[in-house]
């Protein structure tokens, strides 16, 4: 199936400094972010105990929340959970206020509760402890640090080392942006969300392994055009495939994310945000950085002559000495 009748013939790569400084805005931003504020960890990585509580009536937010730091002496977190005709809330308890009453934990959240409310429901308990917290955080970086080395692995192997470059800087772009936008919303980062950061590197990954393949066959279709001109004859040949998928794969997950409660709203976030992050980075960070290091435009890099001027200069002694002595 194809949108255009014609394959069109747009310059994107003559936008990439405008690319460029769009992705270094949000790039600074959430780098920024993560050094300055950091993510708000979910009981998944801190620690503590989740409490699902159903009420008969509307319940008040700050009625549960000073009631609870009344009697546990210290602060909890209360939020809303499923739609507002629910009359459900999710209780956050730090370890602290655990501590020594884990086995109890029901009876006593029950007995609190019951100083000031009638009819409730404690749906379910969860309890994450601090060493549990510590081995998922890490196992979860471990996680994504070995599926950036295995891609750069496997597409250097594929095609050429510096599309593998270029694949991992598009998804390090994509992950730092998507968790740049949960620090500044303040949402909670849990395992479900290091699925959907996981999920959006495999979904980026495959829409610029389309555009690298294309460039490949190009490669040998055009071997006396510039790769400027390669690339954007590649990324405009495919550009009909890219719309598609992002398109169905958005309407697919913002369905799940309006309709499918609040379960998954947060994973669906995510999702959203990575698939619009990934087709633009496919298109605007990975190509562009494919560009830079062909052989042809490093030769015309001023910077990249300096370099080899210097490297050239820094191997010139030892290659005279070695003269000499033969």
């Amino acid at each position: 199936m194809r949108i255009f009748k014609t394959t069109p013939n747009w310059n994107f790569l003559g936008r990439k400094k405008i690319a460029l400084a769009i992705s270094t805005v949000f790039l600074l931003a959430s780098l920024g972010g993560l050094i300055a504020k950091g993510l708000t960890y979910g009981i998944d990585f801190r620690g503590g105990t989740l409490i699902q509580i159903k009420f008969l009536e509307k319940p008040q937010l700050e009625s549960i929340r000073e009631l609870f730091q009344d009697e546990i002496k210290t602060a909890v977190n209360i939020t809303t959970f499923g739609q507002a005709e629910d009359n459900e809330v999710i209780v956050t308890l730090s370890l602290d206020a655990i501590k020594g009453r884990a086995g109890q934990l029901t009876d006593m959240i029950s007995k609190i509760l019951e100083k000031r409310f009638q009819s409730f429901d404690i749906r379910r308990v969860e309890t994450v402890g601090p060493k549990v917290g510590d081995q998922l955080k890490t196992k979860a970086i471990q996680a994504a640090f070995f599926v950036l080395i295995g891609i750069l692995a496997y597409i250097g192997f594929r095609f050429k080392v510096r599309y593998g470059v270029a694949a991992v800087v598009a998804l390090f772009h994509d992950v730092l942006i998507t968790l740049g936008i949960f620090v500044f919303l303040e949402k909670e980062f849990t395992l479900t969300i290091v699925a959907a950061v996981l999920t959006i590197i495999g979904y980026s990954l495959n829409d610029t392994i389309v555009v690298f393949d294309r460039v490949r066959e190009n490669v040998a279709r055009f071997p006396k055009r510039p790769m400027e001109e390669v690339i954007n004859i590649s990324v405009n040949e495919s550009l009909s495939r890219t719309i598609l998928t992002s398109v169905t794969t958005f309407l697919v997950v913002f369905a799940l994310y309006t309709l499918g409660g609040e379960i998954i709203h947060d994973f669906c976030f995510a999702m959203l945000i990575g698939l619009l992050v990934g087709t633009y980075s496919s298109v605007f960070v990975a190509s562009p950085v494919v560009l830079y290091f062909d052989p042809a435009s490093l030769a015309r890099n001023k910077t990249y002559l300096r370099l080899e001027k210097a490297v050239q200069g820094f191997r010139s002694p030892f290659s005279k000495s070695k003269k000499k002595k033969a």
